[in-house]
């Protein structure tokens, strides 16, 4: 597929965060979308509305690819079955999943993708806001919101460069390939493997055989920048050809804390503060540091954009502070994911009772067999909350947890489990909140819980 020939492209399920963003920036480069999905939830309704996007219903409509679009790109939460799709099919028209469409859009750009289980939003980001701080051209694609872009995705004639965030789930209903497979990557980089997405890799080996694969996807003369601290990293990243590929292996960043603030330690620069915390964290600072060494950037200029980046959204982002109270929200539902995210606020604020309400929401977290992975995942909260939805398991045809289950899967018999949202914002709206934060975790909403009244009552 040939840039230069795109007028009109079709996007099939894009009301997801990553395609909505992809039309969006689509259409700022002038082209033509159009796009269907039977579900669409803000923020992308209104994103796409303002920009004139927003089809007229919901739902599939195959007369829509009688228009002829030069190109159809598949979201993953289609169905194989799609009748959109089909009608493609039957017309020729070329499909595309998003990384195959990324990947065709910057052929003759140098692709650094950044993949693991954890971490790779928050690293991806940090390059990011290093190379904006520097006013270097760039593209990219990045699962989160990240504070002075106003798009998750951007494509342009004459960038350098792409930084992509390489995410191990599947590329589409179709070939059911993982995402970071289909970039070919010249800089790679994996901050971490824990085993996720059960649905999909039934058991730990076959989940790590994936990121096997994509570190032995590196091409000659390109780069592999790996967390040597994480033994299961250790076992993909071996070096097997040092002469063709360079290796780069990197830790956390020396640091310490000082009331409640990071303050990373370099050679040349002296101290440095930053907003970021966390061991996880000064993980994500040391790969990021790596990739933006091996594409030019000084440490100079790289610690000097670090001190304003502030993170990326629901990052263990900071939703609320008032005295010695802070209320954070994260994205963290896998159980190194939560695990990491636990520690990082207990250790930054040791003096503080710490509340930690973590939400079980995807196919994985919800499944019994793989619930014993959160053993002690939630062992440094002083208060530590489940919750989650009967609705959410009956939805997604699963087994029903009970409160000895989760209690037994953890590892902790001071959990307190909820199944009731209502019960859950009493239950934290009605607690003492001097000197304490409060961490949520999670992949949903606890059921459209309120969080601006319970930002008030806690603060």
């Amino acid at each position: 597929m040939e840039k230069k020939e795109l007028q009109y492209i079709h996007l099939i399920a894009m009301g997801g965060s990553i395609m909505h963003n992809l039309a969006l920036a689509l259409h700022d480069k002038g082209l033509k979308i159009s796009g269907s999905d039977d579900e669409i939830y803000e923020p992308a309704k209104s994103r796409l509305a303002e920009a004139g996007l927003l089809p007229e219903k919901e739902g599939w409509f195959p007369e829509k690819i009688d228009a002829r679009p030069d190109a159809v790109i598949l979201g993953m939460h289609a169905r194989p079955d799609n009748p959109e799709l089909k009608r493609a099919q039957e017309l020729n028209i070329p499909i595309y999943s998003f990384p195959e469409f990324i990947y065709e859009q910057s052929r003759d750009k140098q692709r650094i993708v950044i993949g693991g289980s954890h971490g790779k939003t928050s690293t991806t980001s940090i390059i990011m806001h290093v190379l904006q701080h520097l006013g270097r051209k760039f593209d990219y694609a990045v699962g989160a919101q990240l504070e002075g872009f106003n798009r998750m995705v951007k494509l342009s004639e004459d960038a350098p460069v792409i930084i992509i965030e390489g995410d191990e789930y599947l590329s589409d209903p179709i070939k059911r390939v993982p995402k970071f497979h289909l970039y070919h990557h010249h800089i790679a980089v994996i901050t971490g493997i824990s085993w996720d997405h059960i649905n999909v890799f039934p058991d730990p080996e076959m989940y790590r055989e994936q990121f096997r694969i994509f570190a032995e996807m590196t091409p000659k003369a390109g780069t592999l920048i790996y967390n040597q601290d994480d033994e299961q990293v250790q076992l993909v990243a071996v070096p097997r050809n040092p002469a063709d590929i360079v290796y780069i292996g990197y830790g956390v960043h020396e640091h310490s804390i000082r009331n409640g603030k990071t303050i990373l330690h370099t050679k040349k620069e002296g101290d440095v503060e930053i907003p970021l915390f966390g061991e996880h964290n000064l993980r994500n600072i040391s790969a990021a540091k790596e990739v933006c060494k091996k594409i030019g950037v000084k440490a100079h200029d790289f610690y000097e954009a670090l001190k304003s980046f502030k993170g990326a959204a629901k990052r263990l982002e900071k939703i609320g502070e008032k005295g010695n109270s802070i209320i954070f929200r994260d994205f963290a539902h896998a159980p190194s994911k939560v695990k990491a995210t636990t520690e990082a606020v207990k250790a930054q604020f040791p003096e503080r009772e710490l509340v930690a309400v973590l939400e079980l929401h995807t196919f994985s977290s919800l499944n019994k067999s793989f619930l014993p992975q959160y053993a002690g995942a939630l062992d440094k909260a002083d208060a530590p909350i489940v919750y989650f939805s009967p609705k959410t398991i009956e939805h997604k045809r699963m087994e029903m947890l009970t409160e000895d289950e989760l209690k037994i899967a953890f590892e902790n018999e001071r959990l307190h489990v909820f199944n009731d949202a209502e019960a859950l914002q009493k239950h934290l709206t009605s607690r003492n909140w001097q000197n304490a934060n409060l961490l949520l975790m999670s992949s949903g909403n606890y059921n459209n819980m309120k969080m601006e009244a319970l930002t008030k009552a806690v603060l």
